[in-house]
């Protein structure tokens, strides 16, 4: 049986908005389409060395390639059904001023909603969705 690819988020785990973030997806992706690593662990790890020059803050992994900033939020946005698809209507805004926008959001990101000292923990419900833990499903999984 052949097993299916499923897009993975990539996030800062010590980030409030990143795991604010992460929540708004669990909580509007119940079918389970994405799951998730923090970028501290040994999954988000593996992509930063493969990829080195990707930023510090959300990136989607999915069977179209590694995506990172304005384009990785359409994409994930465009996979979470109706109404959130119709945000794709933002890819019709040229890349370089959407990338500037999520850029001086993601610099700002600490100051304005705060950071934690360790990464953070998934509900026991979603534990199966997070890849903290695992290694190597990048090379193998896409």
């Amino acid at each position: 049986m052949e097993q299916t690819f499923r897009p993975v988020i990539l996030f800062d785990g010590v980030c409030n908005f990143c795991g604010a973030m992460v929540n708004w997806v669990l909580n509007r992706d119940p079918a389970g389409v994405f799951r998730f690593a923090s970028l501290q662990s040994p999954a988000g790890r593996q992509v930063l060395a493969a990829y080195p020059n990707l930023p510090d803050s959300v990136i989607l992994v999915d069977e179209q390639g590694v995506h990172a900033q304005s384009k990785a939020c359409l994409r994930i946005a465009g996979r979470l059904g109706w109404p959130w698809r119709l945000f794709r209507i933002f890819s019709l805004v040229p890349a370089p001023v959407l990338d500037w926008s999520y850029a001086w959001i993601a610099r700002n990101r600490y100051r304005w909603f705060g950071k934690r000292a360790i990464c953070r923990l998934p509900a026991e419900k979603d534990l199966s969705r997070f890849l903290d833990g695992e290694i190597n499903w990048f090379l193998v999984g896409h």
